[in-house]
C-alpha cells in the first residue's frame, strides 16, 4: 500500500532513490505569500517540486463567491498542474513544509479527494529533517510533464447549505481554528469574527506533540471522544479557509478513523452571506 498518512524522516532518507517517488514542498506563509517559495529555492528535500498554496493547491479567481478565503479548485486544474510536476496515479508522494504540516496535510487531502493512496506527510517536517542532518540541496528540479487524469469525491467535500443540512441530521461540525478565533476573539484573519452554530471546536495544534503527531492511539482515542458515538463519516471538519482542517482529517486517518468530509469554504466562506447565524463564546 505504500505510506498514505505520514512517514518518518529517517524512512524517507533511505528512500530518496526511489523511482516511483515524488517529494512536494508545500512551504508558506499567509503573512509573506512568497517566502515559502523563496525558501525552496535556496534549499529544499532532494528532488523536490514547490506547491504554492494560493496558486497551485487554491483556485485564487474564486474568491468572493462563496468559497472563502483558499477555494476549492476544480479537478481538471488541479490535475493539470500534478501533470505539470510530472506526477502519476502510481507514484509515491512525500508532502511537506517547514511548519506543523497544515500547508502539507492540504495537498495530502488533495489528493486523497482524488482517489490517490500513496500519499502522505513528513511527519516533523523540514524542522525535523534538517535537526537529523539530512540532505538538502538548491537544485532546479525539472520533471518530465505528463498527464494525470482524475475527480474529486464529491461526497467529501461540503458547500454551506450541505453543512446546515448535515449539522440538522445530527451530524458533528469541528473547527480546527485556535480557541480564541473559534470564541470570535483575537481574529485577524477574517472581517467576521465568531463560529458556526453547533459547531465545536478541536483546534489543529491538539494532534501534535513535540513537533510531531500523536500515535494512532492517542488520537484515536481523542477523535473518538469529540465523534461521542458517530461513525467517522458523520464528521465534517472545517477551520478558517478549508487549509488546517486537513490537518484534523490527516489526524483522523492516521487515527483509523477514514471518511470525514471537509466543508470547503469554512469560516471565510460561511460570512459572505450576511445572513448565515453566527455564534460566539
Amino acid at each position: 500500500m505504500g505510506w498514505t498518512t505520514l512517514v518518518p524522516p529517517e524512512t524517507l532518507a533511505v528512500a530518496l532513490q526511489r523511482p516511483d517517488l515524488v517529494i512536494v514542498d508545500c512551504r508558506f506563509s499567509s503573512s509573506s505569500p512568497g517566502a515559502g517559495e523563496f525558501a525552496y529555492e535556496h534549499s529544499h528535500l532532494p528532488g523536490a517540486v514547490y506547491a504554492h498554496l494560493e496558486r497551485d493547491l487554491s483556485d485564487m479567481s474564486r474568491r468572493g463567491q462563496g468559497d472563502g478565503r483558499h477555494p476549492w479548485p476544480d479537478a481538471e486544474t488541479f490535475t493539470a498542474k500534478l501533470g505539470q510536476w510530472g506526477i502519476l496515479p502510481h507514484h509515491q508522494i512525500v508532502a511537506y513544509d517547514d511548519a506543523d504540516g497544515s500547508m502539507a496535510a492540504r495537498f495530502w487531502f488533495l489528493m486523497r479527494a482524488l482517489g490517490h493512496e500513496k500519499v502522505a506527510v513528513l511527519d516533523g517536517g523540514l524542522t525535523r529533517w534538517q535537526g537529523m542532518r539530512l540532505p538538502t540541496n538548491s537544485d532546479t528540479v525539472r520533471r518530465r510533464a505528463t498527464t494525470y487524469s482524475g475527480t474529486f469525491d464529491a461526497s467529501r467535500l461540503l458547500d454551506a447549505n450541505q453543512v446546515q443540512e448535515r449539522l440538522a441530521a445530527g451530524d458533528l461540525l469541528a473547527d480546527a481554528r485556535p480557541a480564541d478565533r473559534f470564541r470570535g476573539e483575537n481574529d485577524l484573519m477574517d472581517r467576521v469574527h465568531g463560529h458556526v452554530p453547533g459547531a465545536v471546536n478541536r483546534p489543529y495544534a491538539e494532534n501534535m506533540q513535540d513537533g510531531r503527531f500523536k500515535s494512532p492511539g492517542q488520537l484515536a482515542a481523542e477523535f473518538r471522544a469529540l465523534l461521542d458515538g458517530r461513525s467517522p463519516e458523520q464528521a465534517i471538519m472545517m477551520c478558517g479557509s478549508g487549509v488546517t482542517a486537513c490537518h484534523n482529517l490527516l489526524a483522523m486517518e492516521r487515527a483509523g478513523l477514514s471518511g470525514a468530509k471537509l466543508y470547503t469554504g469554512s469560516w471565510s466562506g460561511w460570512i459572505e452571506d450576511p445572513s448565515r447565524p453566527i455564534a460566539q463564546g
